[in-house]
């Protein structure tokens, strides 16, 4: 069992930057694939980004590729989400997500965090 706590979000104006964190619980966070997905008011939850086991491999939404890079610390159970040049279109709750396989469907994803909320002003 896998127990996951986002932290970091909160509100920054347009062009500025966020780290998020998730920090999980259990020995096998390390085995995991992990992931970013998230869901603004009144829209579907999608995917953002994700890393590997190892960090070696990295997927990104074309939305937030170039501004967002994601990273994971396997000795401190942690996966960080650096996010720069925030949008107002990035305003939604970050959902981290720790699954079986480096996809960016929802479904292959076990365990879910609760979200931290993130809001881009104008």
């Amino acid at each position: 069992q896998v127990q996951l706590i986002e932290s970091g979000g909160g509100l920054v104006q347009a062009g500025g930057s966020l780290i998020l964190s998730c920090a999980a619980s259990g020995r096998t966070f390390r085995s995991y694939p992990m992931a970013w997905f998230r869901q603004a008011p009144g829209k579907e939850r999608e995917f953002v980004c994700n890393i590997n086991w190892s960090g070696t491999t990295t997927y990104y939404a074309d939305s937030v590729k170039g501004r967002f890079t994601i990273s994971r610390d396997n000795a401190k159970n942690t996966v960080y989400p650096q996010m720069n040049s925030l949008k107002p279109e990035d305003t939604a709750l970050y959902y981290c997500a720790a699954g079986g396989e480096l996809t960016t469907s929802m479904t292959a994803y076990n365990y879910w965090g609760q979200g931290t909320q993130v809001t881009v002003s104008s």
